[in-house]
């Protein structure tokens, strides 16, 4: 996008990571990588490099070594990544962090009341949710793997390990673990609230609806914890399955993304991409890794183009419930997208006209450039970042009268401190990158238009 200069379109590091779960398979060359031996793997001083290689090496012992097929499917003996799994998560183990607490399946167990039905927060693929209480005091939610699903032990080591590096506001904390014997359990902190699916997708009559600038709020704290990921984290760490059931929300709206079993480590040594078997869920991807499998940090651009949708829709990525031409969500949305004049038509009728329409073109235009065809020229989470946190605010006077939204805040008080000016020039920064991805959108159209290109280039469909 060469028409502003807040979204660059020169190329930035990616990511890299392992593999695992829904959607179609593209493209997959596995080889065989040997297992390091204590040595070499002490020489090794990045722990997420670390991280990469203990899941690749159970990736690797399950399916990779042809001389382990045969007594790998044997009833008798236990699968060779589950044994993988378990020597790396031994008290002794080097790979996984002190921050990690191992716990005994006796404590995890009576934490949940012997998992009991009234203690289920939920199901998903991996396995049954539980809400727990530590011998502290302390709530904890208990994700226990299922021992008969295909969610497997590779994606339970990588999380593990990821979530004990990976520490920040918007990602969630991983209190411990369990690896007894054939038992695989993930133990976080407690989020009040649940999942945002609960709230935006699956709400109940009697649910107040969330409003619009929780759900910018929602926008932006996730938009803050992919940036980590993608450009504070070394090496970049690609999250390949943002979707509403995997962000959590406290009692203050608070999001924190959760579920890393799919996150990849970024490409290292001037490497641009990371080809790998395409998995994430559907409806989500962007459309050059379903044709290609290649994976940068601009796949998880594309996927949280789809999740603002949903936030500002309250529709899913994919209804099957919802008429033929409606049930792709970003196919629905496009023609909407196109033309300025229907935009009203994309908000969530639960809304009901309660939102600022300038701030609806704004949070359009930034969903518009992640959803662009070409992954070059998606904004970096940095830029999206900007933008929302204007968004994100609630203007002085909004809540007084819902129905009118101050264009600009109250002239500048001379008495104003420094620190108030320094937020008020924060916010006019950020009102401005705002502007500019509106403009940049619209100035897009326009020269689409101009150029005489009426019908989707090719490719654009999921």
């Amino acid at each position: 996008m060469s028409c502003f200069s807040c979204f660059k379109s020169e190329k930035k590091t990616s990511s890299k990571r392992t593999e695992s779960r829904q959607v179609t398979v593209v493209k997959t060359d596995r080889q065989y990588v040997p297992p390091l031996k204590n040595l070499e793997r002490s020489k090794i001083r990045n722990p997420l490099i670390l991280v990469f290689l203990c899941s690749t090496e159970s990736n690797n012992t399950s399916s990779a070594s042809p001389k382990n097929k045969s007594s790998s499917t044997s009833p008798k003996n236990k699968p060779s990544s589950q044994k993988a799994a378990s020597a790396e998560l031994t008290s002794g183990s080097s790979s996984v962090p002190k921050t990690a607490k191992a716990f005994s399946f006796r404590e995890l167990a009576t934490a949940t009341k012997n998992f009991r039905s009234d203690c289920l927060l939920g199901e998903g693929g991996f396995g049954r949710v539980y809400k727990g209480q530590l011998e502290n005091g302390q709530l904890v939610a208990v994700k226990q793997l299922d021992l008969n699903g295909f969610q497997g032990n590779r994606e339970f080591l990588v999380e593990v390990l990821m979530l004990s590096l990976l520490h920040h506001p918007n990602l969630v904390s991983l209190v411990g673990y369990c690896a007894d014997g054939d038992q695989r359990l993930l133990v976080y902190e407690y989020m009040a609230l649940g999942s945002l699916a609960d709230h935006l997708l699956d709400n109940t009559p009697d649910q107040v609806p969330l409003g619009w600038h929780i759900r910018m709020k929602i926008a932006h704290g996730t938009a803050k914890g992919l940036e980590y990921l993608h450009e504070k984290a070394n090496p970049p760490v690609i999250y390949r399955d943002l979707k509403s059931p995997n962000i959590l929300i406290d009692e203050d709206y608070n999001p924190k993304l959760s579920d890393f079993g799919l996150a990849k480590l970024g490409p290292v040594e001037g490497k641009t991409h990371i080809s790998t078997r395409v998995m994430g869920t559907y409806g989500y991807c962007a459309p050059e890794y379903i044709r290609t499998g290649q994976l940068t940090v601009k796949t998880d651009v594309y996927s949280f183009g789809v999740f603002l949708l949903e936030l500002i829709t309250g529709r899913r990525a994919v209804d099957s419930s919802r008429p033929p031409n409606e049930q792709i969500l970003v196919n629905w949305a496009k023609p909407m997208l196109r033309d300025r004049k229907r935009c009203h038509e994309l908000v969530d009728p639960l809304l009901r006209g309660d939102y600022p329409e300038k701030d609806l073109g704004q949070a359009l235009g930034v969903a518009a450039m992640c959803l662009q065809e070409e992954a070059s020229v998606r904004p970096y989470m940095s830029d999206a970042v900007v933008a929302l946190g204007f968004l994100a605010e609630v203007p002085a006077g909004y809540e007084k009268n819902p129905s009118t939204v101050p264009q600009k805040k109250q002239v500048e008080d001379p008495s104003l401190s420094s620190s108030a000016k320094q937020d008020k020039s924060t916010y006019d920064r950020q009102k401005a990158v705002a502007e500019a991805i509106e403009w940049g959108s619209l100035r897009q159209k326009q020269k689409a238009k101009s150029q005489g290109i009426v019908s989707e280039p090719k490719g654009n469909r999921l």
